[in-house]
């Protein structure tokens, strides 16, 4: 059976029901984007349909309305034999969302689409792999759509599927129409070349030796400090608050409980958390904490990129006074634009505080004279920095 041709379509619609030529025309131009009929999907109907269409069609000519411009589109996608399509434009999901629009705005409008979005089940969900970005590149839109479309054929089918698993093997599978590649290594190769790109030439340069070493994910290391105080935990049950106090002990103790929730106080005592059995359990998942508290999001995004420089620079194991390492990161953050003019005083905490967690942990030596990262230290910071790279954009407002 031949493709569904627009033009075609659009000159029967104009001569059994004119009325509703000019709107359909109108809304096919803004669903297809020029590109044919047949490379459309669910997700594309939904999305203009409860999205694109309340948001940014309009003005409409007088006496039309969106649910109209809707019942037009449903027309020529019946004419084309895109059935199930067609029932969408005028489903009731449509048209309540359409009504949740203009009666109570486009907060609210927006939020029942999202709604309507996931239950379709052609939404491609979260996996261990890879977080859905809010604000997607070529790559990675690529990639969703996609996967999108391997769920919608799965669904059709009329066979239970697993989302998850499906959408895992559809982006970790080498696919003969990407050479061979596979799409979770074209987004992470789009992320990591974002992420090398961004503010400052001084930030970048320092950054692009790492776009090709931070590809492959980083294996787990041991980490005997931190395996130790949570073994003694679980085995003893408890422990004191004022074991082993040297500084390097308190520090691991604290970030323990307050950064890592790997234990809690009980009175007098700390005991271990079932979070922190878990890590306890899993030396992976140990290192993926770790790692990824190095570069925690919840701070400010300016200590996050002193903390980012701090790690570029110590990643190879250079050997650097604590005074050179602050200079260094104060010209690469402020190269960044985050002030007029970047100060020691601006880096010096959230750099100290990086080398103490670094110290703590036993992945870096560190005096008054010198810090230096093993080479355990050195795989934590490239985990590190590959976890940031690789994280999902997301828009300002949303954290």
């Amino acid at each position: 059976m031949s493709a569904p041709d627009v033009t075609a379509l659009l000159a029967e619609l104009e001569r059994s029901q004119p009325d509703l030529a000019e709107e359909a025309r109108t809304a096919v131009e803004w669903l297809t984007g020029g590109e044919p009929l047949e490379t459309v999907t669910q997700l594309d109907v939904c999305e203009f349909l409860w999205y694109t269409l309340p948001i940014k069609v309009g003005p409409l000519k007088p006496g039309g309305d969106h649910e109209r411009l809707a019942r037009s589109l449903g027309r020529l996608l019946q004419l084309g034999g895109m059935e199930r399509y067609a029932a969408l434009c005028v489903s009731p999901t449509t048209v309540q969302i359409l009504h949740t629009y203009a009666r109570e705005g486009e907060d609210a409008g927006t939020s029942a689409y999202q709604q309507a979005l996931e239950a379709t089940g052609v939404l491609p969900p979260d996996v261990p792999e890879l977080q859905w970005s809010m604000i997607m590149g070529p790559e990675e839109l690529g990639a969703h759509i996609a996967c999108s479309a391997a769920l919608e054929l799965g669904i059709v089918s009329g066979e239970p599927i697993d989302r998850t698993a499906l959408t895992r093997r559809w982006l970790t599978e080498p696919r003969s129409d990407l050479g061979g590649d596979s799409w979770l290594n074209r987004v992470h190769g789009e992320r990591l070349n974002r992420w090398v790109l961004g503010r400052g030439p001084a930030r970048r340069k320092l950054a692009q030796p790492f776009e090709v070493r931070l590809h492959a994910p980083v294996p787990a290391q041991p980490l005997p400090a931190l395996q130790g105080l949570l073994s003694l935990a679980a085995r003893e049950g408890s422990l004191p608050l004022r074991l082993a106090p040297s500084p390097e002990a308190l520090r691991l103790r604290e970030l323990a409980e307050r950064e890592l929730g790997a234990i809690e106080r009980d009175g007098s005592k700390l005991s271990i958390t079932e979070h922190g059995r878990r890590l306890l359990e899993s030396p992976e998942a140990m290192w993926s904490a770790v790692t990824r508290l190095l570069l925690a999001r919840g701070e400010h995004e300016f200590e996050v990129s002193a903390r980012e420089a701090a790690l570029l620079l110590l990643a190879d194991g250079t050997l650097m006074s604590p005074d050179k390492l602050r200079e260094r990161v104060a010209e690469v953050v402020g190269g960044e634009g985050w002030h007029p003019t970047t100060s020691l005083a601006d880096v010096a905490r959230p750099v100290s505080e990086l080398i103490a967690q670094l110290t703590a942990l036993g992945l870096a030596f560190s005096d008054e004279l010198a810090v230096r990262m093993d080479r355990p230290g050195q795989l934590a910071a490239l985990a590190a920095l590959r976890a940031h790279a690789l994280r999902p954009r997301k828009y300002v407002s949303s954290g």
